[in-house]
């Protein structure tokens, strides 16, 4: 029985090892391509935080709610200010209307709740009035917004432009500064 099972045995055991000497550079060639090397790597810390459509939301000193939107949000290492990528800006008014900011770039002061407001920025306001300038800077817990580039201002009082601009009281007050030119529209 040992004899029978050895006739068996040994043809396929020599078959095996001529295959494993003729196939013998094609697994070593595949060893070295296989191989993964670690590498000891020190502490690895960002240098600023990225966020796609962050949302800060808030409320002011009489619990009106606010809030803060943007494509991308950066914050480098441990400051409290965060660059936007098309800042909005939504506040209620007090007798329930609102305001709504946008611009092209922003800076976010959370600790202050303070957004300065840069490229093509437009207030809208619900009644109809819409402000356009280049810089605004926005106190959002106050509700108050301010800006000396050149602003222009339309809506159902007609249009006007100016040298730059005042929001008190969440919108309820506007002194528009500098050289002021209005074309105002009568209602029949």
């Amino acid at each position: 029985m040992a004899v029978a099972v050895a006739k068996r045995v040994l043809p396929l055991a020599a078959v095996a090892l001529l295959a494993a000497i003729a196939l013998w550079p094609e697994i070593e060639s595949a060893a070295d391509r296989g191989r993964v090397a670690f590498k000891r790597v020190t502490e690895v810390r960002p240098d600023a935080l990225s966020v796609v459509q962050p949302r800060f939301q808030g409320l002011d000193e009489q619990n009106r709610p606010y809030t803060v939107t943007a494509d991308t949000a950066v914050q480098a290492g441990s400051e409290e200010v965060v660059q936007l990528r098309a800042p909005r800006a939504d506040l209620l008014l007090t007798d329930g209307g609102w305001l709504y900011m946008e611009a092209r770039e922003g800076r976010y002061d959370r600790p202050r709740n303070h957004l300065d407001l840069a490229g093509r920025v437009t207030i809208h306001h619900d009644d109809g009035t819409q402000f356009v300038t280049d810089r605004a800077a926005i106190d959002v817990t106050g509700g108050n917004a301010a800006g000396d580039s050149p602003v222009a201002a339309q809506g159902p009082f007609g249009t006007l432009t100016a040298e730059g601009f005042r929001l008190r009281d969440r919108g309820q007050v506007v002194v528009f500064t500098g050289k002021a030119r209005a074309v105002l529209e009568g209602t029949p």
